[in-house]
Order: structure tokens, then sequence, then C-alpha cells
């Protein structure tokens, strides 16, 4: 393992957040498979005094009045929800790998950049209309991204913002998802 290199971070809060993500985040060779470079951003999680500024950057960024309900996606982005549900006082949405959810699903199958998945949420999920923050740890491609914000439309959501710690650039997952607009706290 290795740290990732911090000079001239850029994110879109700016770059001492930037910066706050990159100094905690530790590259892992050849994971999940060989030519992988994981991105780690459990010490992160670990900080108590960096997570809770991450947190806050995310609410402040969007502002707590601008979201209704929170979604996490598997499973990294569960942990971001949550804190963000909690200090917004919403409710928390899980989006889920397909087969762990007891009732009636939608679902999307998408393409990973070392494989392929399904996702699934809640056909009750939200209310229509309902205001929703989607959440995730690393953008690489944008499959997951696209399959989860398209999975909460189809549930009745609106989406009001996709937040990710970690934008992995040169994947182009951004451009993906256009039109709707990304935030990431750190792009490398």
């Amino acid at each position: 393992m290795t740290e990732t290199h911090t000079t001239g971070v850029r994110g879109d809060s700016g770059p001492e957040v930037a910066q706050l993500v990159a100094s905690r985040l530790l590259d892992v060779p050849d994971f999940p498979k060989p030519g992988v470079m994981f991105k780690d951003l459990m010490p992160l999680f670990a900080d108590g005094v960096a997570f809770r500024e991450v947190i806050d950057g995310i609410i402040a960024y969007h502002g707590p009045e601008s979201f209704d309900v929170v979604a996490g996606i598997e499973a990294r982005g569960f942990v971001l929800a949550a804190a963000v549900a909690y200090a917004t006082g919403v409710g928390v949405v899980p989006v889920r790998k397909a087969g762990k959810l007891p009732r009636a699903t939608h679902a999307a199958s998408y393409a990973l950049e070392y494989g392929e998945a399904t996702l699934e949420v809640h056909q009750d999920a939200f209310t229509a209309g309902h205001r929703v923050l989607v959440l995730d740890d690393v953008l690489a491609t944008g499959g997951t991204a696209e399959a989860t914000l398209d999975l909460v439309e189809r549930a009745g959501g609106t989406v009001s913002g996709f937040t990710v710690l970690l934008e992995l650039g040169f994947l182009k997952g951004r451009e993906r998802l256009a039109p709707r607009p990304v935030h990431a706290l750190l792009t490398v």
C-alpha cells in the first residue's frame, strides 16, 4: 500500500477538502484483481475529525434543505449516506447488490471496469417527488452511478445531487453522467 500523492490536488469543494481526502487515501495495488489500483478510503472513515469535516462539507455544498432523503450505494456509500442523513435529520435508503433486499425491487445491471453487477432499490423507497441526495465513495467509469440515478428516478425520486469522495477523472465517469451534475471532493 502507498499513500496517494497529495500535491496539486483538486476537487469541487476546493483544495482544502480535496487535500483532506487525499491525505487519508491509500493505494492498494492488484485489488480486487491484478492490474487494478484500489483506492482505499477506510483511513478517512476511521479518522473521526476528518470524517466529520467531509460529512459537513457534503452538507454545506448541497445545503441541508436541498434533499428529503439520502441514498447510499453499496457498500461504502452506506457509511456516507447514514452520516449525512443523521446530521440533517432525514431518512436513508440503501441501494444494494442484487438479492439483498427483501421486498419488490427495481433492478439495473451495468458493466464495471473489472466485471458486471446488478443493483436494486425497493420499489417503494421514495415518495413521488422526494428529492434524493445520492452518495458513494468512488466515481470510476460511471456505471454504478448511472444505474443508481436511474433506479432512484424509476422508484419515484428526483435526484437532487450526486456526491463522491473520489473521482477517477481519467475514466470519464462524469462525462457518462452528463448532464447530471457530479460533486467530487477529490478528483485524480
